[in-house]
């Protein structure tokens, strides 16, 4: 490939960097309100419950990520159970579970809410190792299920190629990885010695692929000087930060998230590495958002998991949903949502939207069949921006967004910088729905890696 120039190639790409429209007044909800009109309801409608189980972490270090997943669901249930429920009519009970214990345990979980349970549908699966196991026996249960990640590629490249009852909630893990090296490439070019310090297991791994893909192309002048793969759940991180520090790096790059990402911050801190050396999270900011202390160095990119921030409204008819959604989420649970408890709210309101659409075509509470045809394709407005459900492969997609750390009077913890908020289309760094999966043209460990290497050109010095 021929080289070009940085800038112009990241401007060809649609990255945008600007302030949040905060304070935006509230509007007429677009979708998630549950006194919006509706049209009535075409035939009969049973009046007994539909059952959701719902399974996150809700223990551990990893609770502070996960946890939040429950509480959007939960209040998206209420909404819609005082609005009369599903078709005015069908109230919404949840079962739930901890996947703290890993994938067999949660696979286990998933058999018995089926089996003895007698759930309806299923949603929720935060930890990428999870996924992959989850998804294959959804499928085989024939359970119709909104993963509120679901974000892992190989999940939908390989395990689950041509998913029927699975969906996800969440970007895709590859975006990650591409909007981090993005992110680096506009805000600091000059990088040239980068370090990583990663949780050990799939998303970790996952996300360096996917970061090297694009920092290769973006960044071809910089190198990975130290490389620090740590435990799942491990809670202490000398050794890991004075081997960071002795590779003398101009920036840290981390996929670590929930409590491994704040013990390792602040230790950080401790140690000297942190503020003095940038920092780079693609998901530190995902969890809770009170977690985060004031202590948090200001000015690292402070990423979301691709996903949203609660201050940042999408335009058009996200915002007042944003604004709406981050107060009812507030007096709720006396927190500010995570984007995992967005993931978890609007993907049931995406199977409210398909229930409806499928009721009016046909009449009736609609069949499995019937919903899934009308998931595959929707888009509706979120608090996180317009969703769109990619009929390829089932995932629900929304344009990319990262912050920047800063303290604000507004908030007793570190939120993003309103005028330092990077947006992308998320169709120009995910390879689009028909592209070759691996395997198929190509051995690649995904599509979009494959994309990456096969159509962006390399960046000029």
């Amino acid at each position: 490939m021929d080289q070009v120039d940085r800038r112009q190639f990241l401007g060809a790409m649609g990255v945008t960097v600007g302030a949040a429209a905060l304070g935006v007044q509230l509007g007429e909800m677009a979708v998630a309100a549950p006194a919006r009109a509706q049209d009535a309801p075409k035939g009969r409608i049973p009046d007994t419950p539909v059952r959701f189980g719902h399974i996150t972490i809700l223990s551990g270090p990893g609770a502070i990520l996960g946890a939040p997943s429950l509480k959007g669901h939960t209040l998206a249930a209420e909404e819609i159970n005082t609005g009369g429920g599903l078709l005015g009519k069908r109230k919404i009970e949840t079962v739930t579970a901890d996947e703290a214990a890993g994938p067999d345990a949660t696979v286990k979980e998933v058999k018995r809410m089926k089996l003895s349970e007698r759930i309806d549908y299923f949603s929720g699966v935060i930890a990428a190792h999870n996924q992959l196991a989850v998804g294959p026996v959804v499928e085989e249960l024939k359970l119709l299920t909104l993963m509120t990640e679901g974000c892992i590629d190989k999940l939908f490249e390989i395990e689950v190629p041509k998913p029927k009852y699975l969906f996800g909630m969440t970007n895709i893990l590859s975006a990650d990885g591409v909007t981090t090296a993005i992110a680096i490439a506009r805000t600091w070019p000059e990088v040239r010695r980068i370090a990583v310090v990663h949780p050990d297991y799939a998303f970790g791994r996952w996300f360096q692929m996917h970061f090297d893909a694009a920092r290769e192309k973006l960044l071809p002048q910089t190198q990975i000087v130290s490389e620090s793969w740590v435990p799942l759940g491990n809670m202490e991180f000398s050794a890991h930060i004075t081997k960071t520090a002795a590779a003398k790096p101009d920036i840290v790059v981390t996929a670590m998230w929930g409590g491994m990402y704040v013990a390792f911050y602040k230790q950080a801190l401790t140690h000297g590495l942190l503020p003095k050396t940038r920092l780079a999270g693609n998901i530190n900011y995902g969890v809770v958002p009170q977690a985060i202390g004031k202590d948090h160095p200001e000015g690292a990119l402070a990423g979301v998991h691709s996903n949203y921030h609660f201050t940042y409204p999408a335009p058009g008819a996200s915002a007042p949903l944003n604004k709406r959604f981050v107060e009812r989420y507030h007096e709720r649970w006396k927190e500010y949502p995570s984007y995992a408890a967005e993931a978890a709210y609007t993907g049931l309101y995406l199977f409210k939207t398909a229930v409806e659409k499928a009721n009016r075509a046909a009449g009736g509470w609609p069949d499995d069949e019937a919903i899934i045809k009308q998931l595959e394709g929707l888009s509706i407005s979120a608090p996180s921006g317009t969703v769109t459900v990619r009929p390829e492969d089932h995932r629900a997609f929304k344009d990319v967004k990262v912050g920047f750390s800063k303290n604000l009077p507004a908030y007793p913890f570190s939120v993003w910088d309103p005028e330092r908020i990077i947006t992308i289309p998320v169709s120009a760094m995910t390879a689009p729905g028909d592209w070759p999966k691996p395997g198929k043209g190509h051995h690649d460990p995904s599509a979009t890696v494959n994309w990456i290497r096969t159509t962006w050109p390399k960046a000029g010095a």
